[in-house]
């Protein structure tokens, strides 16, 4: 794993002086993976490392705190994704009142050059920064020209003429898209949690399901959904194929939300452990059965519908 920085007078001198790629990341989909690309040139060029610089929490959620979940990758995610496109550390600076209130001129003089040592930079077109986002990037070309420091601008990365963004994602996923989600992303969206204690129901009806903790992860569609699922300290045995629900389980009576993952053949115990659970396909909507024998037939055909999408392709 690559280290991670949460602040910028933290990063030691021998992350310094590299190219700088700045942004949320939140996905790292295929428009960021274009702009860490960029990076990974400018740093060849120069004999030099990328350092990602992005934001804990999102900025999002530090000025409207009731917004309710919405992150498409929290940071062991991001940080992992941002490796596997090149970044040799991230800094996950600590969004908090101080740094949101930094101007932006302070923003490049003291943490980009002062503090990172930035040689180049690389950003996307609607980057902004520095309090009440006076910053954009054509402050950061004026004062790279300036200083010294070289700027590269990604232009908006597109396909079919729909720009890659995290928001279409978001709203690929609050439709139960997963397919059309990876696809904008480039790879399977993926909760990642610890497995927590549950009323153990699922064993009692004999389909014991691992109760993933949810966190601040987006809500996509309630439902049932195909799924892949990797375990920690099992990596080595590779993704394991599932079937997931999300919702309240109405059946019961519930009021929380559950996200509740059922992995196929498997046998062990996985209290505490950290799961990342792949959305492949969505089965079907979250529904109210008139009683438990209706509910059981119905998880067998969620098991058997989940085992067909996930079979390898002839």
């Amino acid at each position: 794993m690559i280290p991670v920085f949460d602040d910028w007078r933290s990063v030691p001198a021998d992350r310094k002086g590299g190219v700088v790629a700045l942004g949320n990341f939140d996905g790292v989909h295929r428009g960021h993976q274009a702009l860490l690309a960029q990076a990974r040139e400018r740093a060849a060029s120069l004999g030099a490392s990328v350092v990602a610089f992005t934001f804990e929490p999102h900025p999002r959620g530090f000025f409207v705190p009731d917004t309710g979940p919405f992150r498409l990758t929290l940071l062991p995610a991001k940080t992992r994704l941002l490796a596997q496109h090149g970044a040799q550390a991230v800094l996950a600076q600590r969004f908090e009142a101080a740094f949101a209130d930094l101007p932006a001129s302070s923003f490049i003089e003291d943490v980009l050059l002062s503090g990172l040592g930035a040689r180049h930079v690389v950003c996307g077109y609607d980057f902004t920064f520095g309090a009440r986002r006076s910053g954009n990037v054509e402050m950061l070309r004026a004062e790279g020209a300036r200083r010294g420091f070289g700027v590269t601008v990604v232009d908006p990365v597109t396909h079919e003429g729909e720009i890659y963004s995290s928001t279409r994602i978001r709203e690929a996923l609050r439709h139960g898209w997963a397919r059309e989600a990876a696809d904008l992303l480039g790879h399977s969206w993926e909760i990642e949690g610890t497995v927590e204690l549950g009323d153990q129901r699922g064993r009692t009806i004999g389909f014991p399901t691992a109760n993933v903790s949810l966190g601040e992860h987006l809500r996509p569609r309630f439902g049932v959904y195909a799924v892949r699922a990797l375990v920690e300290g099992q990596e080595g045995e590779g993704w394991r194929n599932g079937v997931a629900n999300l919702g309240k389980r109405p059946t019961f009576g519930k009021l929380q939300e559950n996200f509740e993952v059922h992995l196929f053949d498997f046998a062990g115990d996985l209290y505490g452990k950290v799961l990342r659970v792949a959305l492949v396909d969505f089965i079907r909507a979250e529904m109210k059965f008139p009683g438990l024998d209706a509910l059981k037939a119905q998880i067998a055909a969620d098991g058997e519908a989940a085992r067909r999408i996930l079979a390898p392709a002839p």
